[in-house]
């Protein structure tokens, strides 16, 4: 239980539905439509588009979107992968012959075709109870009747001025007189209103056929991009099977590989080598999950990739032997300089990431992203999407499983995740901010179970994350006061983050009390609230 005595929020508590989101519009959209009839994925997508209008810089209709639902607490949980795929015509011959040898943010070359649409329709339509125009009409009524910009949204507005003022779209929408407004300030995106309602009408075809995809590609072709209406026609996200691993005696589950999910589970895996030594901020205790993280990102980097086109080696990655081995290689005085090769076969970036149960137990772990905030910038003028930049995940190198290739995915860094315990699904949880999430998830979990805190405790500590393949580690400011010198004795370096450190979500489901708990991240602006 919190000090009450000291700043901070209280876990929300509640019997019958709760969401968790990382904004108040959105939280209040996910039950009202559960008050309406909805279920938990009706409420998580209706709570998503709200966040595509009010935190724009997080999210948006040109993004994409992984999902994980358990139904009524069942472990079989249904996994949905939406996320999109490059043109046909992306070939690492045609980049070479162009010149590219980066894949720049502001660039068409990083948009792929959006995925967030088709699975928000086809989850609704497969799992829903409401219409999806019913779905959609929060989102659209404060597109068109507009909305007042919260605090982190403002900042976030702020911190990516240069973005935005490079294309005239996205500064009309987001700028006033070519400035970033303050929080307080009303906007409208009444373009945006009317995409959403014709996807409300006309389902998902309304966004990849017709005037809206004709204009998305227009826009992108006029850029230099290599998107044609067939490459958006042919759009489509797909159900997969959950990885999973054990982690204090309980199931972890994620969505497999083009995600980062198995990542997180890989830091779990080692860190359950080692036993937690002191408090839950202890430089040994945060030495040793920089050191996994550290391990297990150099595995990202070396083997994720779209499994649709590379093998990647999951069972590998999940296997015994490799978190032995992995274990085996961390000092727990030193940080490894340099990292080893794996044995076997950039930058933070935004998101939203929703929990949803509702009072059935359905449970939804929702994520939703354009990777960094307000993502290439890139915006249509008559439908108002942003388009993300997720492209830059890719990388510009023959051979290499992550490589551009026609109709190919990138290596993802968003991943909802879902947790059980005695054969019934417990946790819906999430953390954003990019290629800090896989940490964050293992972070977050050891925080719960290795030191007892409640979700809320756990979701405000300060954080720390390693940059891939280096030995720098950005810290919050609590932890570089508290630890900081015992990091940089141990081989770290130790530098200030870009930005508030991600963000978090969870719901625990008390089975025997018949109550729910909520958890949001202090970093954003959202709540957990229940009914």
């Amino acid at each position: 239980m919190r000090d009450l005595e000291l700043p901070g929020r209280s876990l929300a508590i509640s019997r019958n539905a709760m969401a968790a989101t990382s904004h108040p519009a959105s939280t209040l959209a996910a039950l009202d439509i559960m008050k309406a009839g909805g279920n938990a994925i009706d409420a998580a997508i209706a709570a998503c588009a709200v966040q595509c209008v009010v935190e724009a810089g997080s999210t948006g209709v040109g993004g994409d979107c992984f999902v994980l639902y358990s139904q009524g607490g069942s472990t079989d949980l249904i996994a949905y992968n939406g996320s999109g795929r490059t043109p046909a015509a992306a070939t690492l011959d045609w980049y070479a012959k162009a010149g590219i040898t980066t894949l720049e943010r502001h660039s068409p070359h990083v948009v792929t075709v959006p995925g967030a649409i088709d699975a928000w329709t086809r989850l609704v339509k497969d799992h829903g109870r409401l219409p999806l125009a019913e779905v959609l009409a929060p989102a659209i009524a404060y597109a068109r009747d507009g909305y007042a910009l919260t605090p982190r949204v403002a900042y976030d507005l702020a911190a990516q001025h240069e973005t935005l003022i490079q294309d005239a779209n996205a500064t009309a929408t987001f700028l006033v007189d070519g400035k970033a407004p303050l929080a307080g300030t009303v906007q409208r995106q009444p373009a945006l209103a009317e995409t959403l309602e014709a996807i409300g009408r006309e389902g998902r075809d309304a966004f990849y056929r017709g005037a809206i995809a004709r204009e998305m590609v227009d826009y992108l072709q006029a850029a230099g991009g290599l998107h044609t209406a067939d490459d958006f026609a042919a759009a489509e996200g797909e159900y997969v099977t959950p990885v999973s691993a054990t982690f204090r005696g309980r199931t972890v589950y994620e969505c497999p590989p083009n995600g980062q999910g198995v990542i997180a589970l890989l830091i779990m895996k080692i860190l359950e080598r080692f036993q937690p030594k002191g408090g839950p901020l202890a430089a040994e205790n945060l030495h040793i999950e920089l050191e996994a993280t550290r391990l297990a990102y150099a595995a990202r980097d070396r083997f994720l990739a779209d499994p649709d086109k590379a093998e990647v080696p999951v069972e590998h990655l999940l296997s015994d032997k490799l978190a032995d081995e992995l274990a085996g290689m961390i000092d727990p005085n030193r940080a490894l300089d340099p990292l080893p090769v794996i044995p076997g076969g950039a930058e933070h970036k935004d998101t939203v990431y929703i929990s949803v149960v509702d009072k059935d137990r359905n449970a939804v772990s929702f994520i939703n992203s354009i990777f960094s905030p307000y993502g290439s910038g890139l915006m249509t003028k008559k439908s108002g999407v942003l388009f993300h930049n997720r492209g830059q995940s890719f990388v510009l190198q023959q051979g290499h499983p992550n490589a551009i290739a026609p109709r190919k995915r990138p290596m993802h860094t968003i991943i909802p995740g879902m947790l059980a315990e005695n054969g019934r699904v417990v946790m819906p949880f999430g953390v954003m901010g990019g290629h800090y999430q896989a940490m964050g998830h293992a972070h977050f979990l050891a925080k719960l179970f290795d030191h007892g805190l409640d979700l809320q405790e756990a979701i405000d500590l300060p954080r720390l994350f390693p940059l891939p393949g280096t030995n720098t580690v950005e810290t919050e400011k609590r932890l570089r006061d508290s630890v900081g010198a015992a990091l940089t004795g141990r081989g770290f370096k130790v530098e200030m983050p870009k930005s508030p450190m991600g963000g978090a979500q969870a719901i625990w489901i008390d089975w025997e009390k018949g109550t729910l708990t909520g958890g949001s991240d202090p970093r954003k602006d959202g709540c957990a609230l229940g009914y």
